[in-house]
């Protein structure tokens, strides 16, 4: 059974850095894209930042430029540095990877963003 388990949330002043980390297991078949969602209270999920296999990159308009998603693939873990946090980063974050066509999610980890 596939799990994804997401580490580095919490609360962080404007303009501040968080790191988000995120660990696959389970699985004996190659992840394909690994990436971010986050959902803020009232708003649709939306995509963060994806990193396919290899090492192409995919990033919401609202954070190029502040947020860097990387991977590990002989670890199954991908990463997601946050910097120059805004209030409106708040929302709880999910992590997803997609294996054999089929997309799992971690359980969700919260970033607050104060001003």
């Amino acid at each position: 059974q596939v799990q994804l388990v997401e580490s580095g949330g919490g609360l962080v002043q404007a303009g501040g850095s968080l790191r988000l980390s995120c660990a696959a297991s389970g699985s004996s078949f190659r992840i394909n894209t690994m990436g971010w969602y986050r959902q803020a209270p009232g708003k649709q999920r939306e995509l963060v930042a994806a990193i396919i296999s290899g090492s192409s990159t995919n990033y919401a308009e609202s954070v190029k430029g502040r947020f860097t998603i990387s991977r590990d693939n002989a670890k199954n873990t991908v990463n997601l540095q946050m910097n120059s946090l805004k209030p409106e980063d708040t929302a709880v974050y999910y992590c997803v990877a997609d294996i054999l066509s089929r997309r799992y999610w971690g359980q969700g980890t919260q970033v607050t963003v104060s001003s």
